[in-house]
């Protein structure tokens, strides 16, 4: 569970886009290349960010049951 997760599933989403381009329908290519390759693209992003910031959160948890100091 690394950095390395991400970019190996950016490798199989650019991959991916590129075999739709290659093999999209006759009919209606370009809506189809284009709203298959923009919701691959946002699913991605939205993956990477949300993986991301669970691996390196920007906020600590504290614990609410210790006394303070």
């Amino acid at each position: 569970m690394s950095f390395y997760t991400v970019v190996g599933v950016l490798i199989v989403v650019a991959i991916s886009s590129y075999a739709f381009w290659i093999l999209a329908p006759k009919e209606n290519r370009t809506v189809w290349r284009s709203t298959v390759i923009l919701a691959l693209a946002m699913m991605y992003l939205m993956w990477a960010i949300t993986y991301l910031c669970q691996l390196h959160p920007l906020v600590e948890p504290r614990r609410s049951d210790m006394r303070p100091e």
